[in-house]
């Protein structure tokens, strides 16, 4: 297998493992947050020099991901789990 070969084959892997992330701004993330009955989000605070807030929500089997600089208002039926850290792929 060549050099070429082998990376292509691993970012093919890399897409697989990780399954659909799909990004959105924060206003259209709770907006599919408010579709949900008993949302589960995963909430992680991160950034080196500010704080950033990230938040991870699963819909209709794809995951939502958004970041905010502010912490955002989740609705009470929410069931939050807080996480060390969160990391998302950049593709």
């Amino acid at each position: 297998m060549t050099a070429h070969a082998a990376i292509h084959a691993a970012i093919a892997n890399a897409i697989k493992a990780t399954g659909v992330v799909v990004r959105l701004e924060p206003g259209e993330w709770l907006s599919i947050l408010k579709r949900t009955e008993n949302p589960l989000v995963v909430v992680a605070e991160g950034g080196m020099f500010k704080t950033k807030y990230q938040y991870l929500t699963s819909y209709r089997g794809l995951a939502f991901f958004t970041k905010s600089p502010t912490a955002l208002v989740l609705p009470g039926r929410a069931d939050v789990i807080t996480a060390k850290s969160m990391s998302v792929p950049d593709l």
